[in-house]
């Protein structure tokens, strides 16, 4: 059997960590879907800029966006594309959503990063984008900064659902996971005076990162025990937020929730491409799966974990070990807390920084595409 099939057997779903109008026009998100089971999609700036800035497989799309209305602005360029591609997504995941009655077949789109720490304009714009796709299997993805936290757990509220992004710390996740239970607490009924279905949420907990950064410090201090810890540290960082998962939504904190018919919270591992060269392209993956979990994960990684990748439930192996190498780390004078802060703010900041760098890229392709039709 495909080990990406396999998975599905120990509770976890495949999402892929791409999209593009290639993927979608060529029938190969339908082929995934169909012969490797995958069950979502994310996308998040980078991954937009990526898709739309290089190469010309959007300029059709955009012709047509600038033969409608000249006058638009570069964003809103961008947003006209990527709500298509996202609606696109959306429709071919959507048997998936039926068939799991609304547990996956989700498709992520992110508000602006420049909401990041503006609350109010992040429950605004996740209302826009979620009123114009209009799609009952999207995901508006809202980072777990200060300023996201409310606005998650008031846009849950609503009945939007919601994909948490950019966490890397326990107090990151505890956070989330207490946000997504205010929000179904506050949810709100309809115009219509019925009560609103339950939204759903996952939390995106961010893995490698933390790696590509703690290793080299490990390195650096060069200890025998210091090196033997190489490798570890996002991996455990990662098993301890899921057992915190098991006792918040396994246990009295939310058995009301569960028993009216809310959905877990489920923990996603994002950023599990394997960056360094001398680890396992699929290490992220293998040990990192467990029921009511997500990994959403980059096309090569995918491909590779389809060729070579082993299947077995190793979110609650060796649980205590990563407690205790985590627990090492003040001894070899690493500030993990301080890392993970770090890493959240450096992510809004290169979120940002692709965003501005598409919306340059479809200024130029404005200019270019008018230029050939002259």
């Amino acid at each position: 059997m495909n080990p990406l099939e396999q998975i599905l057997q120990y509770g976890q779903s495949i999402w892929l960590d791409s999209i593009s109008r290639d993927l979608l026009n060529s029938g190969e998100l339908q082929r995934l879907v169909n012969h490797d089971k995958l069950r979502g999609l994310t996308s998040n700036p980078t991954i937009f800029e990526q898709a739309i800035a290089h190469g010309n497989s959007y300029d059709d799309a955009l012709r047509q966006l600038l033969q409608a209305n000249d006058a638009q602005t570069d964003k809103e360029l961008f947003e006209g594309v990527a709500v298509e591609d996202i609606r696109m997504a959306a429709d071919v995941l959507r048997p998936v959503y039926d068939a799991t009655e609304g547990g996956d077949g989700y498709v992520s789109l992110e508000v602006s990063p420049h909401l990041a720490h503006d609350t109010d304009g992040t429950i605004a714009e996740a209302k826009r984008l979620w009123d114009r796709v209009q799609r009952p299997n999207l995901m508006i993805k809202i980072p777990a900064t200060p300023a996201g936290i409310p606005a998650i757990a008031q846009s849950l509220g609503t009945g939007i659902n919601i994909n948490v992004t950019l966490m890397f710390s326990l107090g990151h996740y505890e956070d989330v996971a207490r946000a997504y239970i205010r929000g179904l607490g506050g949810k709100e009924e309809s115009s219509s005076g019925k009560d609103i279905a339950w939204p759903v949420s996952v939390a995106s907990f961010f893995v490698s990162r933390v790696d590509s950064v703690v290793d080299p410090l490990l390195e650096k201090n060069g200890s025998p025990s210091a090196l033997a810890v190489r490798g570890k540290i996002a991996i455990a960082n990662a098993k301890l937020a899921y057992r915190r998962f098991g006792e918040i939504f396994h246990g009295e904190l939310f058995a009301a929730f569960r028993d009216a018919g809310a959905h877990v919270q489920r923990p996603l591992w994002g950023s599990t491409g394997t960056k360094n060269p001398a680890y396992s392209d699929v290490m992220y993956l293998e040990q990192l799966i467990g029921p009511d979990t997500v990994n959403t994960v980059p096309p090569k990684t995918l491909a590779a974990f389809r060729d070579h990748g082993r299947a077995r439930e190793t979110l609650t192996e060796n649980v205590a070990q990563a407690e205790a190498d985590i627990a090492q780390l003040p001894d070899f004078g690493i500030d993990l807390e301080a890392i993970t802060a770090k890493l959240q703010d450096d992510g809004v900041a290169a979120f940002a920084e692709s965003y501005d760098k598409l919306l340059a890229a479809l200024n130029a392709k404005r200019k270019d595409l008018r230029a050939k039709a002259a």
